[in-house]
């Protein structure tokens, strides 16, 4: 069931997404060659701790596994859910981070992929630059009266005009008073399946995860860790977008450099 947010709703809902915005742009900007992922997952949970909210991912339950760490940090050819650890990050090397929130009883979620130090490989920039308008192009299709398929060709289309794939394995989906509400948000359109219709007051998770290479993928043996089957480099852009009568409101896109929330 796709459910509709209230506007009492959606007040705490910005609240969440904007403490997950704040962590994400702290954890973004900690991100330099030869810290490491477990230095980065602590200082997210220090921050989210700050904001008296909670981590969304932390202890998330998929069959018998538990997932151990505050947030994803993945790294080049990491596409989703990497575990934080020793690994310690190198100049130029692609950091995936993604952060989601619980604060007063909503979700927010958003993620981003950043250049350890700075990028000077072509490829690498092209595909951030890519990825992160292929999440423009499919915000910018969250209309009324459009359906999620919308959604799903506008960033199909950029990602493979720039020659990389997108991942089918892992979609975007709603989200509300859970991590993963419905609907499903496919990054790319699937022929023949049925599209629901955006209302609005849906709340989504748009997220594109984009390969360099081929879009298949793998998960290691830890259980959680998602990587390309081909090695190439991978990168992950999301924000939590709700659908309005007219422009989509991005959730998670704040200029505001404070705001009213209760922090400890």
């Amino acid at each position: 069931m796709i459910v509709i947010k209230t506007g009492r709703d959606l007040e705490a809902m910005r609240a969440a997404c904007r403490v997950a915005r704040a962590v994400l742009d702290e954890v973004a900007a900690a991100v330099a060659p030869g810290v490491t992922t477990q230095e980065l997952d602590d200082y997210a949970a220090e921050r989210i701790k700050h904001y008296n909210a909670r981590s969304a991912f932390l202890g998330y339950r998929v069959g018998n596994l538990k997932y151990p760490c505050h947030t994803c940090i993945s790294i080049n050819e990491q596409v989703v859910h990497g575990l934080a650890g020793p690994r310690r990050i190198a100049f130029g090397d692609l950091v995936s981070i993604d952060v989601g929130v619980y604060y007063e009883g909503f979700v927010g979620d958003n993620a981003r992929t950043v250049a350890a130090g700075g990028c000077t490989d072509p490829v690498a920039a092209r595909l951030l630059e890519a990825t992160e308008t292929a999440l423009q192009r499919g915000i910018a299709a969250a209309l009324a009266g459009n359906r999620v398929k919308d959604i799903s060709r506008a960033v199909q289309q950029h990602v493979e005009s720039q020659g990389f794939s997108v991942v089918r394995e892992f979609v975007g989906h709603g989200v509300g008073r859970h991590m993963h509400e419905e609907p499903q948000v496919p990054n790319f359109v699937e022929p023949g399946r049925p599209s629901p219709l955006l209302r609005p007051g849906m709340t989504l998770a748009i997220e594109p995860m984009v390969n360099a290479g081929k879009p298949g993928v793998k998960r290691l043996k830890d259980g959680w860790t998602v990587v390309t089957e081909d090695g190439s480099l991978s990168a992950h852009f999301e924000h939590t977008v709700l659908v309005t009568e007219g422009e989509p409101e991005i959730l998670t896109c704040t200029n505001q450099t404070s705001f009213a929330l209760k922090v400890s």
